[in-house]
């Protein structure tokens, strides 16, 4: 939620919205409103036996250093795909410099993690299973225990031809993450032109949403994440702090660009009701704190409560379903 929304002019937004609309048009999409979001909709073409596999991959401690953690232990099903934490923990459990991302529909953003650093799910699990601080694997012990198990080495062959491998390993896991998605929210069916499915407050929400201009960087598929913004366009939402602060450097950490200090990806407003705390360091508790916190920051305006409030009553009509149920019912342990 690093860029909750970009001072645009509406008309501005509004063409993008067309855009938007041509795009899930292109797509085969069944949109029934001519919006600047569209319905969420699930891969269907992807392997069920290599989803299956990562599935299993992505709770099995075995793929850590030492089998302390899991892919789950950051990512946790009843948390809205985070974990609930401002700074999620790493290996030694030390605090990690930011927030949890949520893994839910993370096949939707263009880039992965709050700087944008990875293309792709391959490349970025591998990044974090050989990262030290995370994952602290080295792919001979990890593929040793994986092998060892006849159970999962079995599992491999049905799906890939032979045991598991490093790049039979990372495609597994890129294939679950990519069933991840939270279709059929309520907000969804509202696309599709079932006006029953929210209240007159939630949809007055959205259209102070799209009003005050947070749409113009939250929008498409996920409500965001195909986009770079800068955090404090009109006001300094760090002001006080440290300025090397790796964290609060944003994308200039990596390229070392002037203009990129401050950036971030924008991320999903997808389950934002459930994945509390806000912001790449986890910094805004509440939905109101973080909307607030943006009209600042990006808009240069103070929001009455009242539209505060049903802009927040409008996010929550986006938590969606995973295999088929509410993701907001999900218990801890059916999460485990």
């Amino acid at each position: 939620m690093a860029a909750f929304a970009r001072c645009l002019p509406w008309a501005a937004a509004a063409g993008l919205a067309v855009l938007v609309f041509g795009a899930a048009l292109g797509q085969g999409i069944d949109a029934a409103r001519e919006e600047p979001i569209t319905p969420v909709e699930p891969d269907r073409t992807l392997d069920p036996a290599k989803v299956a596999l990562g599935k299993v991959l992505f709770s099995d401690v075995r793929l850590s250093g030492g089998d302390v953690r899991s892919c789950a232990s950051c990512h946790e099903f009843n948390r809205g795909g985070a974990d609930g934490l401002a700074h999620s923990k790493g290996a030694n459990g030390q605090l990690e410099p930011f927030n949890t991302p949520t893994v839910f529909n993370v096949a939707g953003d263009f880039r992965l993690n709050w700087r944008g650093n990875f293309r792709s799910l391959e490349v970025h699990n591998e990044a974090v299973l050989l990262e030290p601080r995370l994952m602290n694997a080295r792919w001979p012990d990890l593929l040793s225990k994986l092998n060892q198990d006849s159970g999962i080495r079995s599992a491999f062959e049905s799906a890939y031809g032979d045991g598991p491998s490093r790049e039979s390993v990372l495609d597994a896991l890129a294939a679950f993450q990519r069933s991840l998605s939270t279709p059929d929210s309520r907000f969804d069916r509202y696309l599709r032109g079932d006006d029953t499915a929210i209240t007159a407050d939630e949809e007055r929400g959205y259209e102070l949403f799209k009003a005050y201009g947070c749409v113009a960087c939250h929008q498409g598929r996920n409500v965001g994440g195909n986009l770079f913004q800068k955090f404090g366009i009109f006001s300094d939402p760090f002001s006080g702090r440290a300025d090397d602060d790796v964290a609060d450097q944003g994308r200039f950490a990596i390229t070392g660009r002037e203009a990129d200090r401050r950036v971030f990806r924008v991320p999903s407003l997808r389950n934002v009701a459930l994945t509390a705390p806000y912001f790449h360091d986890g910094s805004a508790d509440t939905l109101d704190a973080a909307v607030a916190i943006m009209a600042q920051a990006q808009l240069g305006r103070d929001l009455p409560q009242a539209d505060r409030d049903l802009i927040i009553e409008f996010l929550g009509t986006l938590t969606g379903e995973y295999e088929g149920r509410p993701l907001s019912q999900i218990t801890a342990a059916e999460a485990r």
